[in-house]
């Protein structure tokens, strides 16, 4: 079958003021020939912040179903969704408040010297990779709920968790890669979270002159990064684990190959 020719999903985005990292993936194309359909998910940073106007165009969108995958604490700092009428607002942690709390702790607050130790040599890229592998094996049942969510009603649907590069990143990819998208395009998508507009603002606590030096940001670039190695390193695992990726679904996440269908009717072009 002659693959779909699809025009660019970035062609009408909206700038949001205080949501970043928005986005349609709707056009990314599927190995079959198909596309996803714009308008069924979005993906994006959280909601919490946004303004009237943000709030506004989001809730135009027609969304049935916000999820955020933001665990207590990060809600705790950034603070709830904004709500939008008539769209059910889904938590679904993906990681634990506790899970690298001393280790973001010297992200906002450790010196030149404690970040080159810890973060220096490709150890950053490196606590990158096992992050997303941890993810792909350890939150099985949320990836597995959030798929039967977005079959049985969910859509469309927007993804969100902090910045919109990590949580999200994997949980966008395992949707798209669920309903057959190419996986080039399912990367191209991911790495769109280092453009300018979309990445998330490093602050620190720490008041040292080379708090933001030119060493510090390169040691700490690899932990804000959409690197591909991240995201191929959850798919490498998901092989590794499971042998398969229909066998990850089938097994792993417990989506029969009806699910699967339901889930290629609501979010794909026909065939």
């Amino acid at each position: 079958m002659t693959q779909q020719q699809v025009p660019p999903i970035d062609a009408a985005e909206p700038e949001l003021t205080e949501v970043r990292n928005f986005r349609d993936v709707g056009g990314l194309p599927t190995t079959d020939g198909r596309a996803v359909r714009p308008g069924r998910l979005f993906r994006s940073g959280h909601l919490a912040h946004a303004t009237e106007d943000d709030a506004a165009f989001l809730a135009g969108l027609g969304l049935h179903t916000v999820f955020d995958f933001r665990n207590e604490a990060d809600r705790r700092i950034e603070g709830p969704d904004v709500e939008l009428p008539g769209v059910r607002n889904v938590n679904i942690p993906l990681n634990d408040p506790a899970d690298g709390k001393e280790f973001w702790k010297l992200v906002r607050d450790g010196d030149t010297a404690q970040l080159r130790e810890v973060l220096g040599d490709g150890r950053a890229a490196a606590r990158m990779s096992d992050s997303y592998r941890r993810m792909v094996v350890e939150r099985t049942a949320e990836h597995s709920r959030i798929l039967h969510s977005m079959a049985e009603e969910s859509v469309p649907a927007l993804m969100h968790c902090a910045a919109g590069k990590d949580r999200a990143g994997l949980a966008v990819a395992i949707t798209l890669l669920a309903v057959g998208v190419e996986r080039t395009a399912i990367e191209a998508d991911y790495v769109k979270s280092n453009e300018p507009h979309r990445r998330y603002k490093v602050r620190r606590s720490s008041t040292a002159p080379d708090a933001m030096g030119p060493e510090v940001m390169e040691l700490l670039s690899p932990l804000f990064d959409a690197r591909a190695e991240y995201l191929r390193a959850a798919f490498e695992t998901i092989e590794t684990t499971w042998g398969s990726v229909d066998a990850y679904f089938a097994t792993g996440l417990s989506l029969s190959p009806e699910t699967r269908e339901l889930l290629r009717e609501r979010l794909l072009t026909e065939a």
